[in-house]
């Protein structure tokens, strides 16, 4: 399985403590991307959104409900 992080492989899981990622670099990118708010659930539909952290900001939470 390719990393979602950076597209090398990643192993698999029973050898991979980092699983799905190669690397715990890339784990912790991950993490922290979602920290800053580039990754975003759609409360309706559950779908994972990638939004760009500028415009994030922008967005208003009441109109998401």
């Amino acid at each position: 399985m390719a990393c979602p992080c950076c597209g090398r492989e990643s192993g698999p899981p029973h050898r991979n403590t980092t699983f799905p990622f190669c690397s715990r670099g890339c784990k912790l990118a991950d993490l922290g991307r979602w920290l800053d708010g580039a990754y975003a659930l759609d409360p309706v539909s559950g779908r994972l959104e990638v939004v760009d952290p500028d415009e994030a900001e922008e967005l208003d939470p009441d109109a998401l409900h």
